[in-house]
C-alpha cells in the first residue's frame, strides 16, 4: 500500500484520491484554500466522463442530479438559422454507453468530496499552499509555504493551470493568453421565456464571437457563456463586468441570441488561458494531472472529463504490480499524453468553426447542415467514446 500526496482539492485531485483509495492506497489531499470548495457554473460531461465516474462509483449519483441533454444544437448567431444538431439520445446513448449531461461544477465537486470523506483511506487537509517538491529513492515530499513538509511514497500535482508542482517539474512559465474573453452568468429558469427553454447545449456562432447556453442545477438555472476574440493580453479570472459591456460585445448577433443574453444580470469575465502540450509531465515519483498536466480551452467541453480519465488511469496503474511507482508514472504519462494533446489543439482550433464571417460562415453552414446524426456521431467518437476498461485497458 502506497501513500500518495495529492496537491489540489479540485475535481481532478479529489477524483484521484477516490481512485487510488479504491485500489487500496492512502491519499493525503492538500488544498491551498481555507476550505474545500469549487467555484464556477456548468460542466458538460460526455459519455467518457461518465464512464470514468462509473469507475469511481459515482456515475449513478451524477446521472441522478444532472440535466440529460437531448442534442448539441448549432445556430447561426447572425441570421438565427438552425444549422445542425447532434442528437444525444437513442442511437448516441447506445453507441457510447452513457448520456451526455451537464451538472453544476459545485455539485460534482461535492459528490467527490463526500466520497473522500467517507473513505478511511483519504485524509483532507486545507490551508496547505504548495511551493514545490523534493524526492529521493524512498519517497517524495511536498514543500509548503508556512507548514511542515508532507512526505509520502509519491506526489501527484493536481493544482491547476498555475500549478506550483508543474512550475518546478516542467518550468514552462506562465500560461498562454488566448486573446479571448468569456463572460458568464446564471439565470433562474423561471425568468427564461418558455420558448427558449431548450433541452440542448446550444451554440450561436457569429463573427469573431459565439455564445453557448444550457440548463444546469437540475434544470433550475440557465448557464450563459458568450465568448469574444478581443485581443485581451492579461489573464483575468472572475472579474465583475457591466451588463451593457457584455450586450455591446455581442451586438452583431441576431434577435433570439440577444434575447437570451439580455436575461443575464450579474456577469463576470475571464480571459482564457491554456498551455502548449508537453511530452513529459512526470519526474520520478512526481507526476501531474488534469489542468496541471494539460490545461485546455473549454471549447471541447473536455477539461473535467480528461481530469477524470487521468484519475482512473492512474488508479489502474497503481494497482498491484511489480513496476516501481516511477515506472507506473511514466506509463501513465505515455498513455495520456497524445490524447490530451490532441484535445488541447482541437479546442484551440474550434474557433475556426465558431467565428467565421460572411462567405466563410455560409460555407460552414452548408457543410454542417449536410451532415446527419451518424456522421456527426462519427465526428465526435474519438472524444466521447469511453476510455479505460471499456476499450481494453487494464481494470
Amino acid at each position: 500500500m502506497a501513500k500518495l500526496i495529492v496537491v489540489g482539492g479540485g475535481i481532478g485531485g479529489l477524483a484521484t484520491a477516490v481512485a487510488v483509495a479504491r485500489r487500496g492506497h492512502r491519499a493525503v489531499v492538500l488544498e491551498r484554500a481555507a476550505e474545500f470548495a469549487e467555484l464556477g457554473a456548468g460542466i458538460q460531461l460526455a459519455p467518457n466522463g461518465l464512464h470514468a465516474l462509473d469507475r469511481l462509483g459515482l456515475g449513478d449519483a451524477v446521472r441522478a442530479l444532472a440535466v440529460h441533454i437531448g442534442e448539441l444544437r448549432f445556430m447561426d448567431g447572425v441570421s438565427g438559422e438552425h444549422v445542425a444538431s447532434l442528437p444525444l439520445t437513442g442511437t448516441y446513448r447506445r453507441r457510447f454507453g452513457n448520456p451526455y449531461v451537464v451538472v453544476h461544477r459545485a455539485e460534482l465537486h461535492r459528490l467527490l468530496l463526500d466520497a473522500c470523506r467517507r473513505s478511511p483511506a483519504v485524509e483532507l487537509r486545507s490551508g496547505c499552499r504548495a511551493t514545490g517538491y523534493r524526492q529521493d529513492g524512498s519517497g517524495a515530499t511536498v514543500l509548503l509555504d508556512d507548514r511542515e513538509p508532507v512526505t509520502g511514497d509519491a506526489v501527484i500535482g493536481a493544482d491547476g493551470i498555475h500549478s506550483a508542482i508543474r512550475r518546478q517539474l516542467v518550468g514552462d512559465g506562465e500560461p498562454r493568453v488566448s486573446g479571448i474573453t468569456v463572460f458568464r452568468t446564471v439565470v433562474p429558469m423561471e425568468r427564461v421565456p418558455e420558448d427558449l427553454r431548450w433541452n440542448a447545449v446550444t451554440w450561436w456562432a457569429g463573427p469573431g464571437r459565439h455564445f453557448v447556453h444550457y440548463a444546469i442545477g437540475g434544470g433550475r438555472y440557465l448557464n450563459l457563456a458568450p465568448s469574444v476574440e478581443n485581443g485581451a493580453t492579461e489573464a483575468l479570472a472572475g472579474v465583475p463586468v457591466d451588463r451593457e459591456r457584455v450586450l455591446s460585445a455581442f451586438a452583431a448577433l441576431g434577435g433570439t441570441a440577444r434575447r437570451l443574453l439580455a436575461l443575464g444580470e450579474e456577469w463576470k469575465s475571464w480571459v482564457l488561458v491554456d498551455r502548449d502540450p508537453v511530452e513529459r509531465w512526470t519526474d520520478g515519483r512526481v507526476t501531474l494531472l488534469g489542468d496541471a498536466a494539460h490545461p485546455m480551452l473549454h471549447y471541447a467541453a473536455q477539461g473535467a472529463c480528461q481530469a477524470l480519465e487521468d484519475a482512473v488511469t492512474l488508479g489502474d496503474l497503481l494497482d498491484d504490480g511489480t513496476d516501481t511507482i516511477a515506472d507506473r508514472f511514466e506509463t501513465y504519462n505515455a498513455e495520456r499524453r497524445d490524447r490530451t494533446a490532441r484535445i488541447t489543439r482541437a479546442a484551440r482550433a474550434s474557433t475556426r468553426l465558431w467565428h467565421p464571417a460572411g462567405a466563410a460562415a455560409k460555407a460552414r453552414n452548408e457543410m454542417l447542415s449536410a451532415l446527419s446524426g451518424t456522421p456527426l456521431h462519427d465526428h465526435v467518437a474519438w472524444l466521447h467514446e469511453p476510455q479505460g476498461s471499456a476499450t481494453g485497458a487494464r481494470r
